[in-house]
């Protein structure tokens, strides 16, 4: 075996691997870097640990494979927070830190604290490397563990203080790719064949069945499979967020998401169904509107890669540990031979009745012309501009829902991915998801909450000249938050509006003075042409909407 650096063998694994990018604050593996360079992967250096750790979440998610960041020890902590999203969002990064060798342990070394509990809690996989003989064996079971089952965030926590110890020493290292686990899924296991007859005897006798569809479906790019098991099945679909762009928004069959961020029709017909078939979900509280949905006697199947999630919130009829694009597929191949129940017609026009009158209640709005812009307007303009190849990546709150419930992809070559959970990924996120797809538009929808926490890495995506474009709801304020604290305090009072109330603030100005491309929109029918400026000027860029305060969405109907 030759003898090389663990910093050329680093560098040298994670390119042949697939990764083109780098995401990091300094210093961190230091010695890594001219051999990043070598082998073609583009070192990004952020603004925060945090964000450098959404980036590499945004990349692995657009890019189907590992999504890779670093920070030096006195970082590790800030990355272990950032990786949470990535960890709810089963999304595959592997995360390298810096560590003091042991005898520096437990001596008040400055700024060295425990990194075992924090990443941990956050992490498939956690574990130190000492020596760069060590690399071969843990960078590659990181490796294998990040993308393997439910995918997920891994972390490496390499000796010195920004992994100088393992990066700089020498040993003999043989480069070995593993090409199964190069990409998301590595296996696509099928179901058991008794399991699969019993699932399409209960889909065949349902009178009202309903398919949640959760991110396991993009995941294994189970899309054309799900469409086919629905339209041979007449089976309405419900999506997670994460699985929003895996079903033709203006289907027939197409419900919409359901859960907490949801539409009142989605939650609605998951009430109804007497049998759910959750495919790639993990049923929790955000797609089930904390487990009220289904309802009780409603029977359920679900299928999911990893068999520990099969009955983890509801009692399962019967479970199909399998990929979800394998498994779908064979139950498709497989149904040709059964006739589904003759009330199916009947619970699809139920299911369309209600989208229609969903949809009937919030055009007006979707069209409305008031001043200062509504939300629901933003929302459809946006979807009626967005591009056939764009990828829109979400923030959270109100973001999560304005975006989930009021646009409509149009085409199935667009993608939406959304944060799950921490407030403020959506910009650093979606600096990564353009990084992993250089070639498509990538557009970053948040809000004025949102943006205050990572503006910075604006800074960022201007230095190194990727152009997201990121459309910022600004409505002064977070008024998702109006209505608890004026029942804290027992009605609207200063006290009350300084807890929610932010303040108008030029966010064109701000983005400008980081070097990029700011435009404000006040007008509704403004909007597009922005949109359109920022097309055209292919560099980084942020719309600053001025949107109406009152614009609060709807609570979820349960």
């Amino acid at each position: 075996m030759p003898v090389m650096t663990g910093a050329k063998f680093l560098a040298e694994t994670l390119s042949r691997y697939g990764l083109s990018h780098y995401f990091f604050m300094p210093v961190s593996v230091p010695s890594a870097m001219p051999e990043f360079d070598l082998v073609g992967i583009e070192s990004i250096m952020a603004h925060s640990e945090k964000g450098a750790a959404y980036m590499a979440d945004g990349y692995a998610r657009v890019a189907g494979r590992i999504g890779v960041c670093g920070s030096q020890s006195v970082g590790a902590l800030n990355m272990a927070a950032g990786l949470q999203d990535a960890y709810l969002g089963c999304s595959p990064v592997l995360a390298l830190t810096g560590r003091l060798a042991q005898k520096s342990q437990g001596r008040n070394a400055y700024q060295e604290v425990d990194h075992n509990s924090p990443f941990e809690a956050v992490t498939k996989y956690s574990t130190t490397v000492t020596a760069p003989d060590e690399l071969p064996i843990f960078l590659r079971q990181a490796l294998r563990e990040a993308v393997s089952s439910t995918p997920g965030p891994v972390h490496l926590d390499l000796y010195g203080i920004a992994g100088n110890i393992v990066m700089e020493g020498e040993a003999d290292l043989e480069v070995v790719v593993e090409e199964q686990f190069c990409h998301v899924p590595p296996f696509r296991p099928i179901p058991e064949e008794s399991d699969l007859f019993s699932a399409i005897e209960l889909l065949s006798s349902a009178k009202r069945p309903v398919i949640v569809a959760g991110g396991g479906v993009r995941a294994s790019g189970a899309r054309e499979e799900l469409l086919q098991l629905s339209e041979q099945l007449k089976i309405p679909v419900v999506t997670s967020l994460n699985a929003k762009d895996t079903f033709p928004a203006r289907h027939p069959l197409a419900v919409g998401v359901s859960g907490v961020y949801s539409r009142e029709c989605s939650n609605k017909i998951l009430a109804l169904a007497d049998l759910v078939f959750f495919v790639g979900s993990h049923t929790g509280e955000q797609v089930t509107n904390q487990w009220k949905l289904p309802r009780a006697g409603a029977k359920v199947i679900q299928l999911d890669i990893n068999p520990s999630e099969l009955g983890r919130s509801f009692p399962v009829n019967i479970g199909l540990s399998c990929d979800a694009k394998a498994g779908l597929k064979e139950l498709v191949t497989r149904f040709g031979q059964h006739e589904v129940d003759s009330e199916r017609n009947d619970w699809v026009k139920v299911a369309k009745d209600l989208v229609g009158e969903w949809y009937g209640r919030f055009e007006p709005l979707m069209y409305s012309d008031a001043m200062p812009m509504r939300p629901e307007r933003l929302c459809h303009e946006l979807a009626i501009a967005l591009p056939p190849d764009s990828i829109l990546v979400s923030d959270t709150g109100h973001a999560g829902i304005w975006t989930g419930t009021m646009i409509d992809f149009h085409s199935p070559d667009q993608d939406y991915i959304r944060c799950a959970g921490s407030l403020g990924w959506g910009i650093p996120a979606a600096v990564g998801a353009k990084c992993a797809a250089s070639d498509r538009p990538v557009i970053c929808f948040t809000g004025d909450g949102g943006v205050w926490y990572h503006v910075a890495e604006l800074n960022t995506a201007a230095r190194n000249g990727i152009n997201v474009i990121t459309i910022v709801n600004n409505n002064a304020s977070l008024n998702q938050e109006q209505a608890l604290n004026e029942r804290n305090y027992g009605g609207r009072s200063e006290r009350s509006d300084r807890l929610w109330m932010l303040g108008d603030t030029d966010f064109a100005a701000m983005a400008e003075s980081m070097g990029c491309l700011g435009i404000t929109v006040r007008r509704p029918a403004e909007f597009i042409s922005a949109l359109g400026q920022a097309f055209d000027a292919k560099w980084p860029t942020l719309i600053d909407v001025k949107t109406d305060i009152e614009g609060i969405a709807p609570r979820a109907w349960d």
